[in-house]
């Protein structure tokens, strides 16, 4: 009989006490942890920490004790905000009388003057935790409060004080908070930068967000380049807030109606308002830019369900008052699909899910929200019976797309037993589902042919296009549905685009661009990105989007072949891994159709050598810097070519070398 309890030695190395469990004291969880308090320690983690500190500023302002706040990015990569508010307290704690008041939410988590409601009616900041999280991912923290004629300071190194509360002396025209701090490499790395356009466009975000606020930009001018347009010193005020910054985005646009529905509200039943701004231009894609508290909220939450709710109602109920019956049909899809939209609630107590406040989930922001701006939207569509009535007339038309898209099948992956209609000139692979498959996209018969012998049958699909595709910034979107190849990449995806695309319908994991190395090749692939950036905006923020890095030399030398991807590289290949660079074979692809189907494979299409250069946006939180792609965009390859004739003058004399 075998003894459960034989192997004794095994059963002390695995031994499980209570010596084993930590107890993490302090802020150490935060250094330990720091996804769990502000998302990870990538790029987008290391600005928030920026956006912390802000947020304390703003929350004085919007309270009303503050009416500016300066916001400064040094060298070596340290921030300054400062405001002229109340100041952070610094007296003694009652809980912790041998520290101040300041200390004690410097360095203990879930502290604060913003859980009752007493110090701040609305205010961004929630959990306790901002700042002392801020404190305890930084190698350099300094904090200066002016309070009642007087200015005291304390350093703080990784969340841990350098020396008590120090007195800095009198002062009698100053008061508010001054904090300076750096981002502790040790956490986001040593290559890790806050880049001057991202912090630049927070601040004026902000700006826009509370009217009442001037914020005063300024940057080392070390830190700004050539190819940067972020201005290094700027005063950042804007009286008419939120709709300033639309007015902004729609200028020169052709709009639906002469002017925008923007307003401001109190609630009746409860502390707080909500303000709006929106438009509608004639064509073109939109946005949604919703906020709480000054804190944006891009998954959106029950103040957006509150907005939807109000204008759909509102203009079913306008089309059934002037006997449009077609308005019943109508739904939020129609209304908000192609408009702009500004969304900024204020109320005491909101309910974020998680730190990063990236949605709303405060259940009664949807009423509240709803009954405040349906009232306004009312008054609006019947004081201008003649802009309601282009706007009806524009929305319903938009139901009406929208029922015949739901009438026609949609192209969807199915089993290889069981396809539907593809494009005749697409070579698919033989995986039936989506994980682990790429669709290459060639130009012309000549790179596909090569590219069909290059691939891996199982899950590489390669789908050649006769030339340049049409340019869809340009186009009717009659025009685009009629080119060939478009709709041979809508059948082959199988996800529909514009507004029937829908990410989990793709049929590849990858879409990768493969284009020749030259000037034409550059401006298929540019045509390409709009007319994904235009269409199926959500396969590149998915991260779905890739460019081909096909080479544009072959070096030769005896038995030694290595591939260079442009002149430069050629240049140092060839004085790096030759002995003898005089007598080296240097052979230019002309295209990929002239590159062998082995060599294709080699440098272009196998993951284990080949480089893919994957193609993003702005993050979805900074609406800035969509706003700003979408501009650029629009200048390139837009319907007005005096905006491309601008760009090339003002850029021309950066280029140092044309390739014709």
């Amino acid at each position: 009989m075998t003894d459960l309890f034989e192997d004794s030695n095994q059963s002390t190395t695995n031994a499980y006490s209570a010596k084993d469990i930590e107890v993490l004291e302090g802020l150490e969880p935060v250094r330990r942890r720091p996804g769990m308090y502000i998302g990870g320690t990538d790029d987008t983690a290391l600005h928030h920490l920026v956006a912390e500190i802000l947020d304390n500023s703003m929350d004085e302002a919007v309270a009303g004790h503050a009416d500016w706040i300066e916001l400064e990015l040094q060298t070596d990569n340290t921030v300054l905000v400062r405001d002229n508010g109340r100041g952070i307290p610094t007296d003694p704690h009652p809980k912790f009388p041998d520290k101040s008041a300041l200390e004690v939410i410097l360095t203990t988590l879930h502290s604060g003057g913003k859980f009752s409601g007493n110090a701040y009616e609305t205010s961004g900041g929630l959990h306790g935790v901002g700042m002392s999280v801020v404190n305890a991912l930084t190698d350099k923290f300094r904090v200066e409060v002016a309070r009642d004629r007087k200015l005291v300071f304390q350093e703080y190194s990784k969340g841990t004080p350098l020396g008590p509360l120090q007195d800095g002396g009198s002062v009698s025209n100053r008061r508010g908070t001054t904090v300076i701090f750096r981002p502790d490499p040790e956490i986001f790395g040593a290559r890790a930068k806050l880049k001057p356009g991202t912090v630049f466009r927070m601040a004026r975000s902000k700006a826009y967000l509370y009217k009442g606020v001037e914020i005063r930009w300024s940057c080392d001018p070390s830190l700004i380049t050539s190819d940067d347009p972020t201005p290094q010193k700027e005063v950042l005020k804007f009286p008419n807030g939120i709709l300033d910054y639309l007015e902004m985005t729609l200028k020169g646009r052709d709009m639906v109606t002469e002017r925008p529905f923007a307003g401001e509200a109190k609630f009746s039943e409860s502390a707080g308002r909500v303000e709006w701004a929106v438009g509608w231009p004639d064509g073109g894609e939109g946005y949604f830019h919703s906020y709480c508290n000054t804190v944006p909220t891009p998954l959106g939450g029950t103040h957006e369900a509150g907005f939807r709710y109000a204008l759909t109602k509102a203009l079913k109920s306008y089309g059934d008052m002037v006997g449009i019956k077609k308005a019943a049909a109508i739904t939020a899809e129609d209304v908000f699909g192609g408009g702009c939209f500004m969304l900024s609630l204020f109320i005491p107590d909101p309910q974020f899910q998680g730190q990063t406040k990236e949605k709303l989930g405060t259940q009664n922001a949807t009423k509240l929200v709803e009954t405040a701006v349906r009232d306004h939207f009312d008054h609006w569509l019947t004081g201008d019976t003649e802009n309601a009535k282009h706007l009806l007339e524009r929305i319903i038309m938009r139901a009406e797309e929208r029922q015949r898209r739901k009438e026609k099948k949609e192209t969807k992956r199915q089993s290889a037993t069981r396809r539907l209609r593809l494009p005749g000139k697409l070579t698919d692979c033989s995986r039936s589902i989506a994980a682990g498959t790429e669709i290459f996209l060639v130009e012309g018969d000549s790179a596909g042919g090569s590219a069909k012998q290059a691939r891996d049958r199982e899950t590489q699909a390669v789908l050649p296009l006769r030339g340049k595709i049409l340019n869809v910034a340009s186009a009717t979107r009659e025009k685009m549905m009629a080119n060939q190849e478009i709709k041979d990449m809508i059948e082959a995806f199988g996800c529909g685009a514009g507004a029937d695309f829908q990410l989990k319908d793709l049929r590849y994991e990858r879409v990768i661009i493969m284009t020749d190395a030259d000037v034409d090749g550059a401006h298929i692939a540019s045509l390409l990105m709009t007319f994904f950036y235009q269409e199926m905006q959500g396969l590149i923020d998915n991260g779905n989007l890739f460019l081909a890095l096909p080479p544009l030399y072959r070096l030769t030398q005896g038995g030694k072949s290595i591939y260079a991807m442009d002149d430069a590289e050629k240049e140092t290949l060839l004085n790096t891994e030759f002995k003898n660079p005089a007598k080296v074979e240097i052979s230019r692809f002309k295209g990929l159709g002239e590159m062998p189907s082995q060599q294709l494979r080699e440098t272009t299409m196998s993951p284990k050598n080949r480089t893919l250069l994957r193609v993003t946006l702005p993050d979805a939180a900074e609406p800035d810097g969509r706003a700003q792609t979408k501009d650029l965009v629009g200048r390139l390859m837009g319907k007005k070519p005096e905006l491309r004739f601008q760009f090339i003058q003002e850029h021309a004399r950066f280029v140092e070398d044309i390739d014709v």
